[in-house]
Parts: C-alpha cells; structure tokens; sequence
C-alpha cells in the first residue's frame, strides 16, 4: 500500500480520475488530511465506495509516539516516532515568541559520518519519504494543540542525500493545499554535497540554505567529517557563491565548536578570511557532546572571542541559543539511546 502523503494534489486527482473517481475528491480528502482527519471512514462527505476504494490502496502514514520529552528549562519538546515500519525517528520543537519551529528528520540514520553527531552511528538504514517529513510536522502540530510555522531540515540525516524527496516535500510543505508554510520560514541544512548546492541554487527558491561547515581549513575539517574526503573547502565555497549570484539569498554557516579542535581565534582569523566579501551568516554552535566520541564543547570564553574576531571582520554572526540540554535533543541522541536501551533492531 501507499501513503498517502507522499502524493501531491495533482497526483491524488490523478489517482482519482484513473480510478472512476471525480478529480475534486482529491481536495477533500486532502483538506480532510490536513485538518488532522487521519482515517478515511471519518471523512463524511467522500461517499462510502470511493472511501472503500481509498482504504484497499493508501493509508494516511502518521507516526506512532513512542518517547516525548519537555526540556525544564525552555519548553523545549522531543519526539521520538515509529514509522510504519518500526523504524525511528526524531524530531524536536523549539518556541519562539515569532511561532513554534521543527527541526526534522530526512533519513532514518545518516551515512555521512560527522563525528560530533549522533545521528550516524550505525550508519543509514534508509531515506525518508516525502510523507514521512510531512508526518513529523502533522504529528507535532497535533501533540502541542499549536501551529508550526518554521521549518528546519537538520535532524537526523542529510538532506542533499535525499534529494527529490526532499524537493517534494519543500513544494508540498509549502503548498497552501499542503502545509502552507512559506518558503522563508524553511532552512535546508547540508554538510557541502556541491553538486546538489548547485541544482538547488539553480530551482531559485526562497528557502533559507544552511552549510554545515565546522572548519576554516581541509585539515581540521576532515578529522570530524569524512565529507570532506569528497569535497574540499574550495569546491564548497565555489558552489556557494555559485548559489549567492543565482539566488540572491544570504547563505548560512554553521560552525560547531569543539575545544581543541577549531575553536581557536586563529580558526577564527582563518574563517574571516574564507569568507570575506560573501553574503552569508555565521551560526556558532557549542557542540552537544555525545557518548561515542571524545570531542568536548568549546568552553564559554572562547566561543565568545571566536565571534569577537568574525564580526571584528565585518560577518554576522550569531551563538545559537542552546535549546534542550536536558533532554538530548541533539540530532540523533534520544533515537540513539532508546535503541541501546531498549535493544531495537531497526532495518530488518
């Protein structure tokens, strides 16, 4: 069977048609969807042959909640969800006085093999569907009775890995007989695929584009991502810049600070010179420590020079605020410590 939500309004008339079905029950039952209307037999103006005929080809794929979260400190909320076929993901919700933000999933682990992330121990197990990213939204907005209306593609996995699921979702998400959550309160977030970068630039969306960078130098940044194996720097930057002059959109840099690894305001300098002239944002993370590996968060101080010396040389930058220490709501942590604990074998 289908979900139903990895189809689009034009696919579902298309269903419809190709199944003696009038084309204008696709936007009934989608509104239906969307309204949180998620078993076909409540759907009261879809005659009854036409809702048997929805129940023998689609179910309406919402996650099961398994473990649910609530930080102590800021409202922040974790969710760990069952797919419908057992495997796990997690997604986290953040309040803001401007609205309530998502920070999804897009793959079931990560092969990308970033050191200070949880998320890829234990390797990819399989992409997410454009469904089941709608879902984690559909399901969350549910769980705190509230609107979302800001979107973040940096949970667990890599977005550009998953490409046309991916763009699928953004054009449904988007689309005001889907989610209607505009483009600009959506970021992407990817550790550098450049060609990706490149097709993505060339679709000109209004999509924020984050990159995962965490390093001024090759050297440094191939001892916590093995990405950069792949792509150097330089290529990134190309492809960014490439980005800036199709898009005309201020790109973000996401920068983790690990103590003793590019945390230093030389690593600073050697930043500010990488990224002089560009149209982009600096995001300093103090990097969550996780079990499995040795890097430690960059202490206060030095996180504080080390934006000292970035806006010294004319770059915005910001210190992300640090939104659920207390409940590990960094990529991939809650999924990673409910599977040792309780002893789940996913992907089989």
């Amino acid at each position: 069977m289908t979900n139903i939500l990895d189809l689009n309004l034009a696919e579902l008339k298309q269903w419809m048609k190709s199944n003696s079905e009038s084309e204008f029950r696709a936007k009934q039952v989608s509104d239906w969807i969307y309204k949180g209307i998620w078993k076909f037999e409540n759907m009261n103006n879809i005659p009854q042959a036409t809702r048997e005929k929805l129940q023998s080809n689609f179910y309406i794929g919402i996650p099961e909640l398994v473990e649910e979260y609530t930080s102590k400190i800021n409202d922040t909320r974790k969710y760990l969800f069952a797919l419908n076929d057992g495997n796990l993901i997690e997604c986290v919700v953040m309040k803001y006085k401007h609205g309530n933000s998502i920070c999804i999933s897009t793959q079931v682990g990560c092969r990308m093999g970033c050191k200070f992330c949880a998320s890829t121990i234990g390797g990819l197990i399989r992409n997410l569907t454009t469904g089941e990213m709608l879902s984690q939204i559909m399901k969350a907005q549910h769980l705190i009775g509230e609107r979302i209306s800001n979107v973040v593609l940096m949970g667990s996995g890599e977005p550009f890995d998953n490409f046309e699921n991916v763009i699928k979702f953004l054009d449904i998400v988007n689309s005001e007989n889907g989610l209607n959550i505009g483009q600009r309160h959506i970021t992407i977030s990817t550790c550098g695929i450049v060609e990706k970068i490149k097709e993505f630039a060339d679709m000109d969306m209004q999509t924020t584009l984050a990159i995962s960078l965490h390093a001024a130098t090759d050297e440094i940044r191939m001892r916590s991502m093995p990405i950069a194996n792949k792509y150097s720097i330089a290529e990134i930057i190309d492809a960014c810049k490439y980005y800036i002059n199709k898009t005309n959109r201020r790109i973000t840099f996401e920068y983790a600070l690990v103590a003793d690894l590019n945390d230093t305001t030389r690593d600073a300098e050697k930043l500010s010179v990488l990224l002089e002239g560009m149209l982009c944002h600096v995001n300093l993370i103090p990097v969550n420590e996780i079990k499995e590996n040795e890097l430690k968060r960059a202490s206060n101080d030095a996180i504080s020079r080390f934006k000292d010396v970035l806006e010294a040389n004319n770059i915005q930058t910001t210190i992300r605020r640090e939104m659920g220490l207390d409940i590990n709501a960094a990529c991939g942590q809650l999924r990673r410590s409910y599977i040792k604990g309780n002893k789940v074998n996913e992907g089989v």
